[in-house]
């Protein structure tokens, strides 16, 4: 039998993405060589590090900013550089659509929970977020939801792989796709966190293939 597969640019990307969220320059740098050297579009490539920091934090993204730039050789494209904050309204209303889609059911409950952490998480997560971050062109939504499935399994944050994992087949990547991503990124974790990530998918995916 053979093993789920991903295409040569998610794998690429997704690959990247882990590398990110582990934090080593050197293994980003390895990344960065396999995505200019298979040909990974650079405003994917942009797009994945702009992402990564609402998953990894600034100073990783930053990291794997400046080694992605110095290795392109070429300043960011223009497309859509979220600086023109008169979008507030139409990053909110994105931010929206795209949070339900990844969440579905469970959409309106989020928010009220992060509301009641506080105000301001729930706007930043909606508006900054998924509205001005995710919901940018350039990078499919299934494929930066695969690239966050990636980072939250190095991180080792169960709750948010959880969303992320449900988030990815939301998007329409399919069961195989996702159990690819996940083996891209088992070299990358103790055998415990690996154990406790494949439990928490293989349970998702029963669930998943049952539903009607």
């Amino acid at each position: 039998m053979t093993r789920p597969r991903l295409d040569e640019t998610s794998r690429t990307l997704v690959t990247l993405a882990a590398q990110i969220a582990e934090g080593d320059p050197e293994e980003i740098r390895k990344g960065v060589a396999e995505a200019i050297a298979v040909g990974v579009p650079p405003l994917a490539v942009d797009e994945l590090v702009l992402q990564s920091v609402l998953t990894v934090g600034w100073p990783r993204a930053l990291v794997a900013a400046g080694i992605w730039r110095a290795a392109a050789g070429a300043p960011s494209p223009l497309g859509e550089d979220g600086l023109d904050y008169a979008r507030h309204e139409e990053w909110t209303r994105r931010g929206e659509l795209t949070c339900r889609t990844i969440y579905g059911d469970h959409y309106t409950r989020l928010r009220a929970n992060v509301h009641a952490l506080h105000p301001a998480l729930e706007a930043w997560m909606v508006t900054e977020g998924y509205g001005r971050t995710l919901a940018r062109p350039g990078l499919a939504l299934k494929l930066r939801e695969l690239c966050t499935v990636a980072q939250t399994a190095v991180l080792r944050t169960p709750r948010q792989l959880h969303s992320h994992l449900l988030g990815a087949l939301r998007s329409g990547a399919s069961i195989d796709e996702v159990d690819a991503t996940l083996r891209v990124v088992h070299p990358l974790l103790p055998r415990a966190a690996w154990r406790e990530a494949r439990t928490l998918w293989q349970r998702i995916r029963d669930a998943w293939a049952s539903a009607p």
